[in-house]
């Protein structure tokens, strides 16, 4: 599996990518909101893009459909409950569904609900394991659900879907927000030596060739898996004072997703 991460430069931090079959040249598009960077990538590989992935709703992930469309053919996925939202979709997905991309690629498909109500993620069927997760689960951070989500239902995702993933997976997600991300970590646990050091290694970093996390890094960095941090609980606390000393996990998500929402 081939994976090519694009930097959009737009003002939304966008990440799109091409996942592309090494034997076959064939390759899928998730959320190619660029698609003409997408296209000369694509072209520049010697790659033919013959389905896009959705992982979401939201425009700024499928507003380069209709152009990569035209231009290809390709195949529109998504969630099966996005059907009323994207245009044009040629199949809708469930969780435990396989994408096959080529001859050596398949992606399964995660129901993520939270940022939106009809969210996918995928997770490949590799050695070291892949997991494209559009607006759920940022570096160093987690999806707002402002637009059509629900924080009860991201922490459900976090808690029993994304914590449960091989620590090796790689982690790509929709958008470039680490920097500001790991501010918020130190912001609620000041005493996260692991997130200072990459702050200080990846703030000002190059997005044409950012860094990617997994599962593991993610645990140490990120806020949002956190939540029986006595340092998070702590600093919790003095903003929510009406919380116990030992409140549970969901309460913490729900809280700090709050607090993120507005800072």
């Amino acid at each position: 599996m081939i994976v090519k991460q694009i930097w959009t430069g737009n003002s939304y931090r966008n990440f799109n990518y091409l996942v592309a079959c090494a034997e076959t040249g064939e390759a899928l598009a998730v959320d190619p909101l660029d698609h003409e960077k997408c296209l000369r990538a694509a072209k520049e590989a010697g790659w033919k893009i013959t389905q896009i992935l959705n992982t979401h709703e939201h425009r700024d992930h499928t507003g380069g459909n209709t152009p990569m469309v035209q231009k290809t053919g390709a195949k529109i996925l998504a969630h099966k409950n996005a059907k009323d939202k994207i245009a044009d979709m040629s199949r809708g997905l469930s969780a435990g569904d396989v994408i096959k991309v080529g001859k050596t690629i398949e992606l399964e498909v995660l129901d993520t609900p939270g940022h939106t109500m009809s969210h996918v993620c995928v997770l490949s069927h590799t050695g070291q394991p892949a997991l494209f997760c559009g607006d759920t689960l940022f570096n160093a951070g987690a999806g707002n659900c402002h637009n059509g989500g629900h924080p009860s239902e991201l922490y459900k995702t976090f808690s029993e879907q994304l914590a449960k993933l091989p620590e090796n997976t790689s982690i790509y997600p929709g958008h470039d927000y680490i920097e500001n991300n790991l501010r918020f970590t130190l912001n609620r646990e000041p005493d996260n030596k692991r997130a200072q050091e990459m702050l200080d290694r990846l703030q000002n970093q190059d997005p044409d060739n950012a860094y990617v996390s997994t599962l593991s890094v993610e645990r140490d960095v990120n806020t949002f898996f956190r939540l029986s941090s006595p340092s998070v609980i702590a600093k919790l606390r003095e903003t929510f004072p009406d919380l116990p000393e030992k409140p549970d996990q969901r309460t913490v998500f729900i809280k700090l997703r709050e607090l993120r929402n507005s800072w």
